[in-house]
This record gives C-alpha cells, sequence and structure tokens, in this order.
C-alpha cells in the first residue's frame, strides 16, 4: 500500500505566469513537430522527450552538488 505524503503544500504562484497559455503554447508545439508522423515515430518522439529529460535532470543534480547546494 502507497502512503500519501500528508506533508505536501502547494507552491506559490509564480508571478505574471499564464499556465494555461504555456500549456496552449506546447501542445502547439508538439503537434507542429509531430504533424504527419506514424503512431510508432510520435511514441520514440516522447521516448526521446524522456530521454533528454532524463539527462537534463542528471546535469542539473551534477551541478548541484558540485555547487554544495542539497
Amino acid at each position: 500500500m502507497t502512503k500519501l505524503n500528508t506533508t505536501f503544500t502547494w507552491p506559490e504562484p509564480i508571478p505574471g505566469f499564464d499556465l494555461m497559455k504555456w500549456k496552449d503554447e506546447t501542445q502547439a508545439e508538439i503537434l507542429r513537430e509531430t504533424e504527419g508522423m506514424t503512431s510508432a515515430e510520435v511514441i520514440e518522439y516522447f521516448r526521446q522527450a524522456v530521454v533528454r529529460g532524463n539527462q537534463r535532470r542528471a546535469e542539473l543534480a551534477k551541478r548541484q552538488t558540485a555547487a554544495g547546494e542539497p
């Protein structure tokens, strides 16, 4: 059974950041980039995005560790 994190608190909103505008722009970009792709190509597109995201998170963690951040 999974325990829920009961200490979670919502972060403060970023002043001036429009979430719906960001979402719409991001979805439009993905639709443009995947236009004309087959289902298999779209799956590969998202798989590669996950790989790139994992690499960026690893690089960020490495920089934070080198800078002595938690």
